[in-house]
């Protein structure tokens, strides 16, 4: 066998998750997984480990968790749309995520931004202070 084909049977976990766009870097990527947030088939594992298609991973990233099996393996990092058919991820998992993201965006849009006076309201309140 080459050394090609043996590279698609298998593929390192850090850059598994770099190609699949999980994480912008491979740095990102082993940070993670060695800080636990990554777990293959519901086990910790390092950076180095091996995954093959089959495997399920649990990836908690940003305050979301996303639980996917590995579909397919690819040499090197791809289109987002291509990234996307490498893992296939749990209905459960998938509407865990909308649920969090809706209840975020709630709590984000009833929260009124402060906002910073004008230059009309920051001469009166100099105006104000002086007298």
């Amino acid at each position: 066998m080459t050394k090609e084909k043996t590279s698609l049977l298998k593929q390192r976990l850090d850059k598994w998750l770099w190609v699949a766009r999980f994480f912008k870097t491979r740095r990102l990527a082993s940070e993670a997984i060695s800080g636990g947030k990554v777990h293959v088939n519901n086990q910790r594992v390092k950076s180095s480990k091996d995954v093959k298609t089959g495997d399920s991973l649990q990836i908690n990233k940003a305050g979301y968790h996303w639980e996917v099996s590995v579909q397919g393996l690819n040499a090197q990092r791809r289109p987002a749309s291509e990234a996307a058919l490498l893992f296939e991820e749990t209905a459960q998992s998938a509407q865990k995520r909308q649920e969090l993201t809706t209840l975020n965006k709630d709590m984000y849009a009833s929260t009124p931004q402060s906002e910073r006076p004008n230059k009309k309201q920051r001469r009166q309140i100099h105006r104000f202070k002086q007298v």
